[in-house]
């Protein structure tokens, strides 16, 4: 034991082979990632994985992460566990479970009774692997190969560059199924409702409210009665359609009453800003912040289903730094 040596070097040697490791694998996401992603997204029972060895703590990582965004998914003990009895937690239904197993050599004997027990069943198979000979790679219906690479440390014994991948790859699908999924973000706000994190998934229809209409051919005299009752500090005007045609803030008013001597004879659409900012109600608060920021504006208006003149709500930038700071 040598207490004086300096480690650091042993640490960017590891780091090193890590990032080259990912670099191949960048490399080998291909076809059979996006239907993994399909398959799993559109599962309409469980996701269960199976990891052999160290995998089997990603399997816990990886399935807690997909049910967390609306996946349910769920890991079991152990490869060897799976033989003797953890097999019947796996649906054999019409509504058929996805099973995804893991593992770096893919030719465990640990992995046969499974491998058996899905085929039989016709239970969907992902196999997740780095041998392309390996029983596992073969007999999955689904096969993702990810690179062979070299493990950091004397005789490359300990797993470290092959646990960086598949770590890397099941996040990639996490992500990629909640992006398939779409409403999956939704889910894991509603799953994670405490906290900073949930402050972070807060969408401008979280935080919308409804703002006052007004058609455009009112005068600016009534308009202005109906800005002082609701004190939003801002209006909307529609057009005869029932259409957003534009959107009138305090500022608006100040500079038309500099310029104008008959402000109250004027009509809403003479003063207002035409085809104003509008945002998807999905949209997350704080790229709303970014936003008005960038625009420097104090307001947005909100619509859905891509129905740009159809105003559900208005979102300002004072409710956002309320609610995401």
């Amino acid at each position: 034991m040598n207490k004086n040596k300096n480690y650091k070097k042993s640490a960017i040697n590891t780091i090193n082979l890590q990032i080259l490791a990912l670099k191949k694998l960048k490399k080998t996401i291909g076809s059979s990632f996006n239907k993994a992603v399909k398959t799993i997204g559109d599962c309409q029972s469980k996701c269960i994985l199976v990891g052999v060895g160290k995998s089997g703590h990603l399997a816990n990582l990886i399935a807690s992460s997909l049910s967390s965004i609306g996946a349910s998914s769920f890991a079991l003990q152990s490869a060897s566990d799976a033989a003797h009895g953890d097999l019947g937690a796996i649906s054999t239904s019409t509504k058929k479970d996805v099973l995804i197993l893991i593992s770096n050599s893919g030719s465990s004997s640990e992995l046969n009774p499974i491998i058996s027990f899905a085929k039989k069943h016709n239970v969907p198979l992902i196999g997740i692997t780095s041998k392309k000979n390996s029983t596992l790679h073969k007999a999955s219906n689904i096969k993702i190969l990810i690179p062979e690479v070299k493990e950091a440390g004397e005789g490359s014994l300990v797993p470290s560059s092959s646990l960086i991948t598949q770590a890397s790859l099941g996040s990639s699908l996490v992500i990629a199924v909640m992006e398939y999924k779409k409403h999956g973000l939704k889910i894991f706000q509603k799953l994670h409702p405490g906290g900073s994190l949930s402050k972070k998934l807060l969408t401008s229809g979280d935080l919308m409210t409804k703002p006052p209409f007004v058609p455009e051919n009112y005068k600016m005299k009534k308009a202005l009665k109906i800005l002082s009752e609701k004190k939003l500090g801002m209006l909307v005007a529609k057009n005869k359609k029932k259409h957003t045609s534009g959107i009138v803030v305090d500022g608006d008013i100040k500079r038309a009453s500099e310029k104008y001597k008959n402000l109250h004879d004027l009509k809403v659409k003479d003063i207002m800003i035409k085809n104003p900012l509008s945002v998807d109600k999905d949209m997350l608060a704080i790229q709303c912040l970014n936003l008005m920021n960038k625009k420097r504006i104090t307001s947005l208006l909100v619509h859905k289903n891509n129905k740009k003149n159809k105003t559900i709500g208005v979102l300002t930038i004072h409710t956002v730094l309320e609610n995401v700071q």
